[in-house]
């Protein structure tokens, strides 16, 4: 992964399948055991050419484009063509080809973009429901359509967006999907303007970059951001924060290998958490709820060390501390969620770490997806704990925090462990 993550992943120097280089799926996999359902909180979807056609007909022209160049297909934007790219869609595919190809629709698994398809997979590997950002093309916080040079339209792209999660994507099985909408960076106001209108159909989760300032937005610090933060607050809307939102992960030399900057992908989530502790957002509105999308959560102890060690030296910076007085590491517990794809040593660590801000996710179709064997990770993980703290972690938080069912009684029962207790 790149440390330039935005760039890199739109960029138009990915080379397309040639002779060589032929596409291929691994066998089909069985239907794995269910040792206990999983809501996943961070997949991805993969959005139709037709994406933009409820965009106004007087702005359409202006609208990111669906265009096919040299016979592959590509979303042109401001001149530029992003192509599908295999990241969109590993699912699947031998490790070897997790490479940055020219993809056409025909060359992923149909349960990349098709909802039908994807309940199947999900099925397979024991995901009873799942919240899917965006592809790769449109940044996980939605930059691509918030940096678009004419305010009306980008506003009406990042709406028409939402409307496609809420209403085709999340929408074609209701209790399967939790949608998640993206944000309009360019204009707080309008961005409370739109968590509101999707509050009012069931919308619970915001897609929002975990650090606007490394895109050249004003810094969470600012009040620049306060409309959004209130209305994110008020209608009990998460605000989901995705490692490399941001449009940058950490990469120590100019020449790190991909492989140091996969290791040190949680270091984003390290930064942010501490970050927006001392923002001063959570001490505003103790009922905003965060969450840190992919970064993982064995470093949490670590942090809630180096909080109590800040804490302690108070004394300092006086200033700083008179704007917080609730202790930071309360906070962590109050306001922020934690995701793992995975954290052996985070399950032993429930002292530290609360057994109700843990969730997990499965990351389908990405590279760091355990799909299909997601179970018997899940499994080798957390069987030591007791049944009812398996199934917050596993369902029971992520339905509560995104307002969706639970597994429904039958689902449950037909499990492993569940069905045994």
């Amino acid at each position: 992964m790149p440390k330039d993550l935005e760039d890199a992943l739109s960029r138009d120097d990915v080379f397309s399948v040639g002779p060589g280089d032929e596409l291929l799926f691994l066998p089909e996999p069985e239907p794995r055991d269910v040792w206990c359902p999983v809501i996943s909180v961070d997949d991805h979807a993969f959005e139709p050419t037709t994406l933009f056609d409820r965009v106004p007909a007087r702005l359409r022209q202006d609208a990111p484009q669906a265009v096919e160049v040299d016979g592959r297909p590509a979303w042109r934007i401001g001149g530029k063509d992003h192509f599908f790219t295999g990241m969109d869609g590993a699912a699947n595919r031998p490790i070897s080809q997790w490479r940055s190809m020219k993809m056409r629709r025909e060359d992923y698994r149909r349960s990349v973009y098709d909802t039908d398809a994807r309940v199947l997979d999900m099925d397979l590997a024991g995901v009873w429901a799942s919240l899917c950002f965006p592809s790769v093309t449109w940044g996980f916080s939605g930059t691509t359509l918030s940096r678009l040079p004419d305010p009306e339209v980008a506003y009406a792209c990042v709406r028409a967006y939402n409307d496609w999660v809420v209403e085709e994507w999340a929408g074609s099985h209701p209790d399967r999907f939790i949608p998640c909408q993206l944000t309009y960076l360019e204009n707080p106001e309008l961005a409370a303007k739109e968590v509101r209108r999707n509050a009012e159909r069931g919308v619970h989760a915001v897609s929002f970059t975990e650090n606007p300032a490394a895109l050249g937005y004003p810094s969470v610090h600012s009040d620049h951001w306060e409309p959004f933060w209130r209305a994110c607050a008020e209608t009990e809307t998460a605000i989901n924060l995705h490692v490399g939102s941001s449009g940058r992960i950490s990469c120590p030399s100019p020449d790190s290998p991909v492989p140091v900057q996969v290791a040190l992908f949680p270091l984003n989530g390290i930064e942010t958490v501490v970050d927006w502790i001392f923002s001063g957002v959570p001490e505003r509105y103790p009922d905003i709820r965060i969450v840190l999308s992919e970064a993982g959560i064995s470093w949490v102890p670590m942090v809630v060390e180096r909080l109590h060690r800040a804490y302690r030296q108070r004394e300092a910076e006086p200033k700083v501390w008179a704007a917080l007085p609730t202790h930071p590491v309360d906070i962590l517990h109050r306001n922020f969620w934690f995701t793992s794809i995975e954290d052996p040593s985070a399950f032993r660590r429930l002292d530290v770490i609360s057994e109700d801000r843990m969730m997990l996710e499965v990351d389908f179709p990405h590279t760091d997806s355990t799909w299909p064997d997601s179970q018997a990770l899940f499994r080798s993980e957390l069987e030591q704990l007791p049944t009812e703290t398996v199934k917050k972690i596993c369902f029971g938080n992520a339905a509560a925090l995104y307002h969706h069912p639970e597994p429904p009684a039958p689902v449950q029962a037909a499990s492993t462990l569940l069905g045994a207790s």
